[in-house]
């Protein structure tokens, strides 16, 4: 075999300029991948904001009926998904826009809407994508800063030029749990140009009880300028396979069509998202179990000493007085895996996401004898 290194062509050189300043998105550690390291069982993941309650029994029947289909491609069009999202949520299909989860649809808009002569602006500790999605096209990241842990609107609005293309809001964020209210938003967009696209990003918005919590999609009928991105991987149990979407007005629909990839959705994804959005019940059981969790886990880690940020998600980031990434270790050796924020400029914080009630407790139970 040849040796592919002895090569005297610097190929990272030859990469566009934001794609080589670029690190790979660091995803939550595998448990099969701690298998290996450390040579344990029975792990515990609390890493991902994953659902802990299974797959619905609806979306799991769809999967299998595609099986029989598996050598055919995917409705590119994904007509049946969308037939369901309008019946959900009460849109035109037009105004939809599938992805291979939200991640790609927000990818779509930074292709479509930034470009090397935009500025795209975003808060300090946002959804990590937002980051790599700017810098791939070359556009400036403008990064406001953080007003408790969450979006300072009125600091993001002060950093708009005439150059300011996009804007990005996660409501609530990740990886902070925190959110702004409807009046909040609503101020925001009305103060915003009509040619600046603005993304609220409301990955976790089926978890939120709060009265004053924005539906982003009640929205678009006054601002055409805004996109609202949703995905089926956290309330709605399908993350391993990757669908999400995003409404907006027609125009702005089309254009991210154009840049879509054909295909980019999957069968089994396109027919187990359609199901599991009549199963209402199995929505309903996880917004409980994730209710009682995050009491449970905020109370545990008071009896710690430990503070944290309230958050309305499906997890919760706390402090810890170490660095975050020698507690994040230990922890792993306790077979219990969280998520180390340092790349989001957080080293002294760790994530952790809502489990079953025998999970979140094993997870306290090894933070407890870490600490």
């Amino acid at each position: 075999m040849s040796d592919l290194s002895a090569s005297t062509c610097d190929y990272i050189a030859l990469a566009t300029e934001g794609v080589k300043g670029l690190h790979p998105y660091q995803p939550g550690k595998p448990i099969e991948e701690l298998e290996r390291e450390l040579g344990l069982s029975n792990i515990v993941k609390l890493a991902s904001n994953e659902n802990p309650l299974g797959v619905s029994l609806l979306a799991a029947s769809a999967i299998q009926k595609e099986l029989e289909k598996a050598t055919l491609y995917p409705d590119g069009t994904g007509f049946v998904l969308k037939q369901a999202l309008v019946k959900y949520l009460g849109v035109e299909m037009s105004t939809i826009t599938l992805g291979n989860g939200s991640n790609d649809v927000l990818d779509l808009i930074t292709r479509a809407y930034a470009s090397p002569d935009s500025e795209v602006i975003y808060s300090q500790y946002a959804f990590a994508v937002y980051a790599l999605s700017t810098q791939s096209v070359n556009a400036k990241a403008v990064v406001t800063p953080a007003k408790d842990w969450g979006h300072d609107l009125d600091a993001m609005f002060s950093a708009i030029t005439d150059k300011t293309s996009l804007i990005f809001i996660a409501n609530p964020n990740n990886p902070t749990g925190t959110y702004l209210s409807a009046s909040q938003v609503k101020q925001f967009l009305t103060r915003v140009p009509e040619h600046i696209v603005v993304v609220l990003d409301e990955a976790y918005c089926e978890y939120i009880d709060e009265s004053d919590y924005p539906d982003g999609v009640s929205l678009l009928q006054e601002f055409p300028n805004l996109i609202v991105t949703r995905t089926f991987s956290k309330a709605w149990g399908l993350a391993s396979l990757r669908v999400g979407y995003a409404i907006s007005n027609p125009e702005i629909a089309n254009i991210l069509n154009r840049v879509r990839q054909p295909f980019n959705v999957n069968s089994f994804a396109l027919a187990a998202a359609a199901a599991v959005l009549s199963d209402l019940q199995y929505l309903s059981k996880g917004r409980q179990l994730n209710d009682e969790g995050l009491v449970q886990v905020a109370d545990g880690l008071t009896s710690l000493g430990l503070s944290y940020i309230p958050s309305v998600g499906n997890f919760i980031c706390f402090e810890v007085k170490e660095g975050g990434g020698e507690v994040y270790q230990a922890l792993l050796e306790q077979g219990v895996i969280v998520r180390p924020l340092a790349n989001y400029g957080m080293p002294f914080h760790l994530r952790v996401s809502i489990g079953l009630k025998s999970e979140n407790q094993r997870f306290l139970d090894a933070l407890a004898k870490v600490l």
